[in-house]
């Protein structure tokens, strides 16, 4: 009842508290801590090294996240941390960011470890966490539509709904790759056309 004004209420009191330390490291990371770089020709590679730097922090921080979320899915943290955002089990696109704010911390911390350890451009950097946030909205959307080549391998809503749904299965960010590593993927239920909206349409037909 009222799930979408819960998780607005939900993500407006946590975002606050995740911004506080996320702020910090950003201080961190352009005051010159970090390998962040102004200018193209600051790059060892040039812009190939830019295009470069996308694909490994795309696959570096899906890495990063799926042992992390995999993590707070453990008994010794799911319940004080990760639970909160499983409340949602059709998620819409405000649970995206419907966190406890150590568990939306600590999901964020791969985007912030990437560029301590990797040359990134600054405007790469900044444009890239826009695109994780808007990913993470999409994977809560209920819109399942992927091409149908790339269904197993990007991880997009129907993989993400039934993590919701099931708990133990479909833990990365972009793709399914550290899933089929870790044995914890699982093809979506609304791929075999069992899924909550083939559900919703069947009970409407009736």
């Amino acid at each position: 009842q009222n799930q979408v004004s819960r998780e607005i209420a939900y993500a407006l009191r946590s975002l606050p508290w995740i911004s506080v330390p996320t702020v910090a490291l950003f201080f961190a990371e352009v005051r010159g801590y970090s390998k962040l770089y102004d200018n193209i020709e600051d790059s060892p590679y040039g812009w190939s090294g830019v295009f470069l730097s996308m694909l490994s922090f795309l696959f570096f921080t899906d890495m990063g996240i799926y042992w992390i979320h995999r993590g707070l899915h453990h008994k010794l943290f799911y319940k004080r941390f990760h639970k909160p955002h499983h409340l949602w089990k059709i998620a819409t696109p405000f649970a995206s960011h419907a966190f406890h704010p150590v568990d939306g911390f600590m999901q964020s911390l791969p985007y912030h470890i990437y560029p301590f350890l990797f040359p990134l451009h600054k405007v790469t950097y900044l444009g890239l966490y826009i695109f994780v946030n808007v990913w993470t909205i999409s994977i809560h959307d209920g819109d399942y539509r992927v091409p149908r080549l790339l269904r197993h391998v990007i991880n997009g809503s129907a993989h993400h709904t039934d993590h919701h749904l099931y708990f133990d299965y479909n833990y990365g960010q972009y793709f399914t790759l550290w899933d089929k590593i870790g044995g914890s993927y699982k093809s979506p239920t609304s791929f075999e056309g069992k899924g909550p909206h083939d559900y919703l349409r069947k009970l409407r037909e009736k």
